[in-house]
């Protein structure tokens, strides 16, 4: 298989489990750095982007928790990039203690990535992206009631606290990342999906959002050329009817396919939805890309295999 330059976007879930110690998320990103690795045997050129839904709320309720005149809370997009620095420290140190247990002279560094949005966004109107842990119905009216905040329900799973999530432009630091990979050295990137900013005349101000990380990684993809998306979530391939009697797996499926499927409602929109999304915009955008949604735990039947699902034009 000849050398490609990949996207590769992990989950916040993939990060943290129930346990949310610094520690527990650090043992997690050692697993998914010896799955990681194996692009880079494979003689891929792999850059990283990661989710942080559950950390950057988890982090955003303690700034709330001691807000207070001498101590002022940070704002969501500053928690967005303290996220950025945290998991991209952790990954960088994980992915490179694998590659020399290989024997592999591979550079990795993390880069704080600024997002474009356009401040007209319908989003900043609806508030739809889930950040942070999962309540109970009583514990997010408690929530709501103390912080104002909105929270909703999300795919069945509990209640979340919902922010705007606008969708992106452009990455100002896009350039970078592309010298980076073409100099043999792997980013980690688009954390969190970025920190979201606005252009307001010739500057760029952070703006309380999160951005959904499928949709900034897609868009990383289209900027730098990439040959190849890999979105990752928790199971090996999207199914249609899914948990349903009629259940189907969905192998090799064209954009046409899984545009029908989305006007069938078959995909979740606080799950699936925007993976599907960000995939086929990529494959509509990108000369020769194509994009594929799997697990992490499938990553070396994708290499051998061509596992997955995997969405062509």
């Amino acid at each position: 298989m000849g050398k490609r330059k990949i996207v590769i976007a992990l989950g916040g879930n993939a990060i943290l489990s129930n346990d949310a110690s610094a520690q527990a998320q650090q043992q997690a990103l050692e697993k998914t750095a010896e799955y990681l690795v194996k692009f880079i045997e494979n003689g891929d050129d792999l850059v990283i982007s990661h989710g942080n839904g559950p950390q950057v709320g988890n982090l955003w309720l303690q700034q709330i928790a001691i807000n207070s005149p001498k101590n002022p809370a940070m704002p969501l997009d500053t928690c967005v990039a303290m996220t950025q620095g945290s998991i991209g420290y952790w990954m960088q140190n994980a992915l490179t203690r694998a590659l020399e247990k290989r024997n592999l002279d591979k550079s990795v560094v993390s880069l704080i990535t600024q997002v474009i949005v356009d401040e007209t966004d319908p989003a900043f109107r609806n508030p739809s992206k889930p950040i942070g842990p999962f309540l109970s119905g009583a514990e997010a009216e408690i929530e709501m009631e103390r912080t104002k905040a909105v929270f909703k329900e999300d795919a069945g799973r509990g209640w979340r606290k919902v922010v705007p999530s606008p969708k992106p432009i452009s990455i100002k630091e896009h350039k970078v990342i592309n010298q980076l990979v073409e100099n043999g050295i792997i980013p980690i990137t688009v954390g969190g999906g970025g920190i979201p900013v606005v252009k307001r005349g010739k500057e760029l101000k952070g703006i309380e959002a999160v951005i959904d990380k499928d949709f900034a990684s897609q868009k990383l993809a289209e900027l730098i050329q990439a040959d190849l998306l890999i979105i990752l979530t928790g199971v090996n391939n999207v199914y249609v009817n899914f948990n349903k009697p009629n259940q189907k797996q969905l192998n090799q499926v064209s954009v046409e396919e899984m545009k029908t499927y989305i006007t069938e409602n078959q995909f979740a929109a606080g799950s699936m939805l925007p993976k599907v999304e960000a995939a086929i915009a990529f494959v509509e955008n990108a000369k020769k890309g194509k994009a594929i949604i799997t697990s992490l735990e499938n990553i070396e039947q994708v290499l051998t295999e061509g596992a997955g699902t995997i969405i062509t034009k």
